[in-house]
């Protein structure tokens, strides 16, 4: 193990070491090329190839270096945990947030993940990004314990408009909570009116606010406290089979909701 960790090391202290072994893992390349390519000095990518050959993970074809099955072994390998310490330093400052058991998906798919903090001159920052999204899309899904007024204007405005088709799956606190204020209840009773709008109400517990926006997948992170301090989204495919999968479950336990249920 001393000698695979040595290696491991070796590349990872070199930038330029990574840079060409995963070019030469990709395809043929001259001297000159990785050069140009990389930035490294000839002197550098002397002592690189020199080291490789070494190593038996590159060799020489006509004049231009190429991988070895075992060079492309170890440059795999160590992109993809070059990838995995990438999206775990992204998602560290927020992984307390995340309900990671109710997240049906590996973390590694929020690799390219758009992350959104509140700010001192932008507190909002979070809420501000889901209504972008929903300002954008056609059509929408939501399952959440909560339903927050800004989205709840841009959902109405833009589904009465004929401009979205929604879905929403809410826990019974959500639901209530829009209830108890008149100006909200009413948006709500015009959404319900809508024929282009469907929703349920769960009395179960929806752990995360997640809002499907037409290929991007948008979750809203809060503290135990229920303080808003992340949110992430993707348009990864693995998180949006998860978060429609996780729709339907909730939607097929949920119950329907019409403007009967939230009358004074």
């Amino acid at each position: 193990m001393e000698s695979a960790l040595a290696d491991i090391e070796f590349l990872a202290l070199s930038p330029n070491r990574v840079s060409v072994l995963r070019l030469l893992a990709e395809e043929r390349h001259t001297r000159r090329d990785l050069a140009v390519t990389t930035g490294a000095s000839q002197a550098t990518l002397g002592r690189i190839l020199r080291d490789f050959e070494e190593r038996s993970w590159i060799e020489r074809v006509d004049g231009a270096y190429v991988a070895t099955a075992t060079g492309e072994l170890v440059a795999d390998a160590f992109l993809d945990l070059l990838s995995v310490v990438e999206t775990e330093h992204d998602l560290r400052p927020i992984v307390e947030y995340l309900p990671t058991a109710a997240l049906g998906f590996d973390l590694r798919r929020l690799g390219d993940a758009t992350i959104t903090v509140p700010s001192g001159t932008k507190p909002n920052a979070p809420i501000r990004r889901v209504l972008d999204l929903l300002r954008e899309s056609s059509s929408v899904r939501v399952f959440s314990h909560a339903f927050n007024e800004g989205s709840l204007d841009v959902i109405e405005r833009r589904v009465t408009d004929g401009e979205m088709t929604f879905e929403g799956v809410f826990s019974r606190d959500a639901i209530d909570a829009v209830a108890d204020d008149e100006g909200l209840r009413r948006r709500l009773t015009s959404l319900l009116d809508a024929p282009e709008a469907s929703l349920r109400v769960r009395d179960d517990d929806i752990p995360v606010a997640t809002t499907v926006a037409d290929d991007v997948v948008h979750l809203l992170l809060r503290d135990v406290n229920g303080v808003l301090q992340a949110s992430v989204d993707t348009d990864d495919r693995a998180v949006s089979d998860w978060a429609h999968d996780t729709f339907e479950t909730y939607w097929d336990a949920a119950s329907p909701l019409d403007a009967a249920d939230i009358r004074e």
